[in-house]
């Protein structure tokens, strides 16, 4: 059996409660390198063998899982953050098909969510945003044309960039293309959740200099739109005068 885990985006304590019982019962793990916090693996039992997946293709993970296999032993496949953001399971879950090997997911919480925490943000306030877009900017892995930076940047939503603190000079260009101007707030979250974590306050148009000036080009997400700053309408939610199923709204006195 195979148990895709997600290991959260950083604290050791951010991973679930079923996350870290399979670490504890795991016979072997299969972890994100330098992405996962290696004080998770303090978890693993002295019989587990654990393997970094940084040197590995995927061809040598499917053979690791196999091996573990034949010997009716259990692996946990730990991914940063949530596995199905950017983790690659799919092309994983595919080939375990093809070899009949049982598999099951656990999520885990995203670095987009670590990241708002850090900043002490709510993506989707009302009058000002209800849409999160969680992206990258392309590189060596393409993106859709449909999906480019400045095609969704025409919508002026909240939006989290992954994979691209190295490239902040050209996101900064493409996100001025769409809804976003010069003043639109944004930020820079480092290692969210991580010990060494470091936020960023700063426009889209001061992103590349601010990153530049804080000495970030990797491990940071990217966090764009009015929900930073901007003023916003009171949730109906806690409302006195919106009916509920379970409340009847009343006249404010």
């Amino acid at each position: 059996m195979v148990h895709f885990v997600g290991a959260g985006p950083g604290a050791p304590d951010l991973i679930t409660l079923r996350g870290a019982e399979l670490l504890e019962r795991a016979d072997q793990v299969i972890y994100a390198g330098s992405l996962v916090n290696p004080a998770l693996l303090e978890r693993c039992s002295d019989h587990c063998r654990i393997l970094n997946r940084a040197g590995m293709t995927l061809e040598d993970v499917i053979a690791a899982v196999c091996d573990a296999e034949s010997r009716g032993e259990t692996t946990v496949r730990l991914h940063t953050g949530d596995p199905s953001v950017y983790g690659a399971i799919r092309e994983q879950m595919d080939r375990l098909d093809e070899c009949g090997i049982a598999y099951d997911v656990t999520p885990g919480v995203s670095s987009f969510c670590g990241a708002a925490a850090a900043l002490g943000a709510e993506y989707t306030l009302p009058g000002v945003s209800q849409t999160v877009i969680l992206t990258r900017m392309a590189g060596r892995t393409p993106v859709p044309e449909r999906e480019s930076i400045a095609r969704l940047a025409e919508h002026g939503s909240s939006m989290t960039v992954f994979l691209s603190a190295g490239m902040l000079s050209a996101l900064q260009e493409e996100l001025l293309k769409g809804a976003y101007t010069p003043d639109t707030p944004a930020a820079i979250v480092y290692k969210a959740t991580w010990p060494e974590e470091k936020t960023v306050r700063c426009t889209v148009g001061t992103l590349a200099e601010q990153a530049k000036e804080n000495g970030i080009d990797r491990t940071a997400l990217v966090l764009v739109g009015e929900f930073l700053e901007a003023d916003y309408e009171r949730s109906r939610l806690y409302d006195p005068g919106f009916t509920t199923g379970y409340r009847e709204g009343r006249e404010k006195t």
